[in-house]
Formats: C-alpha cells, sequence, structure tokens
C-alpha cells in the first residue's frame, strides 16, 4: 500500500502576472521553487484563496519571486490573488510515519 501525501507547498504566494496566449502552467521564481524543492515540470494543485479556484496544473521555473498564471490558468485568479502551491507524492507507510512536508508560509 502507498499513501498520498503533501510533498511540499508555497502558502499565500501572490499572484504577480498572467499570460492568456501562453502555453498552460505555473510560472514561480528560482528562489520560491527552492524554498519548499519544487521542481521544474511537477505537477502541482493550486487554491486560489482569494475566488476559491482550485486547478491542477505543472511549474515552469521563473525569475525570482515572480508567480504567473499562464494559458487557461490565466483565468483562476488575477494579480494580487492569495495562492497556496501544493505537490503530493506517493510514500511507503513507514516512510508517511515520519515524513515532514517543506512548507514555506508568504
Amino acid at each position: 500500500m502507498m499513501v498520498f501525501m503533501l510533498r511540499a507547498k508555497l502558502h499565500n504566494v501572490k499572484v504577480t502576472g498572467k499570460r492568456l496566449y501562453y502555453n498552460g502552467s505555473i510560472t514561480i521564481g528560482k528562489e520560491l521553487m527552492e524554498k519548499v524543492g519544487f521542481f521544474e515540470g511537477e505537477r502541482v494543485e493550486v487554491y486560489n484563496m482569494t475566488n476559491g479556484q482550485r486547478f491542477s496544473t505543472y511549474v515552469i521555473m521563473g525569475e525570482k519571486d515572480e508567480v504567473v498564471l499562464n494559458g487557461a490558468a490565466a483565468r483562476m485568479g488575477e494579480v494580487g490573488d492569495s495562492l497556496i502551491i501544493a505537490s503530493y507524492a506517493l510514500f511507503t507507510p513507514e516512510e508517511a510515519r515520519s515524513f515532514k512536508p517543506k512548507i514555506a508560509k508568504l
């Protein structure tokens, strides 16, 4: 059996830009990605605390602290909205008991 658990989370990041006519994804600044260990191309779940929207996409590495909604995701929020961006992973029960997710509250 495997357990699907939170691996990493950016909590309360602000949308800094939108690119509607762009390949779908979310651009996250390198420094933010490194805080929690996100990988470029990794699937993430995005929860918009401002409007309640939720969606899945993948990460593109960006500049410094930017958080940009791209493609269809650009319709899921506005510049200034507060987001939670989370990734999950499969763990054995033994790993799950001792694993601590990386969480950055901003």
